[in-house]
């Protein structure tokens, strides 16, 4: 079997002397679609967060393509080939939309590949990122990211306060670059119907721990885990 992308092993971490993670155990193959979902407050954006070097780690380690990256700075992992899109966006508001793209630029990557997937930051593009509606920001947050060539794109909520059509539109940028293969994805997000759609494994986070691992087809099914961990269930 080929080594994983990423793994983390007895991973605890949190912020400064607060412990969050509390020994949590994963890795994360090539190309796959992970989603990790769980109730708010139990350790889904600190482990995205541990992985891109964001945290204090008070154990375990954190390996990429078997290597510990766990003493590495945040740029170093993103040059590696780590991206995140957080829950807070973190674009530029200062700047316009196309100097927001520059700025997570890197290789060869371009400006038209970043337009041709959502064409409307084309047509804003010498707007402030600060005069961008919500979608707008959230597609100029993945973008940036994108412009980054990461293999691993951790996306942290990224459907959170958005209009259904964005939504829509969204996933379906999301589909189309796992669909092409050169990019893993770990989605964790509130819609956990959605999530599960479109990934092909779910694990569930309780108290900083992993507490639940199954395919995502089955994990959809499974209204008693779903009940229990999440307090809803699947149509």
């Amino acid at each position: 079997m080929a080594e994983p992308l990423l793994s983390v092993t007895d991973l605890r971490a949190g912020y400064g002397p607060t412990q969050i993670l509390q020994g949590i155990s994963l890795s994360v193959r090539a190309g796959e679609r992970l989603a990790l979902i769980g109730r708010n407050g139990v350790g889904k954006t600190t482990l995205l967060n541990t992985i891109m070097g964001l945290t204090t780690q008070h154990g375990g380690q954190v390996t990429w393509q078997g290597a510990p990256i766990g003493s590495l700075a945040p740029h170093r992992r993103a040059a590696l080939g780590l991206g995140l899109v957080p829950q807070t966006r973190d674009i530029f508001k200062s700047l316009s939309v196309e100097e927001n793209l520059l700025a997570g630029m890197r290789g060869d990557a371009s400006l038209d590949e970043a337009y041709a997937l959502f064409p409307r930051l084309k047509e804003r593009r010498r707007n402030g990122g600060g005069q961008l509606s919500g979608g707008e920001q959230q597609m100029l947050a993945v973008a940036r990211t994108l412009m980054g060539r990461p293999r691993l794109l951790m996306l942290d909520e990224p459907l959170e306060g958005l209009a259904p059509v964005i939504c829509e539109m969204l996933m379906g940028v999301f589909e189309r670059l796992a669909a092409e293969g050169s990019t893993t994805v770990i989605l964790v997000e509130q819609h956990a119907d959605m999530a599960l759609g479109f990934a092909d494994r779910g694990v569930i986070l309780e108290a900083g721990r992993l507490v639940h691992e199954a395919p995502a087809a089955e994990l959809r099914r499974d209204a008693a885990v779903l009940e229990r961990y999440l307090g809803v269930g699947l149509a």
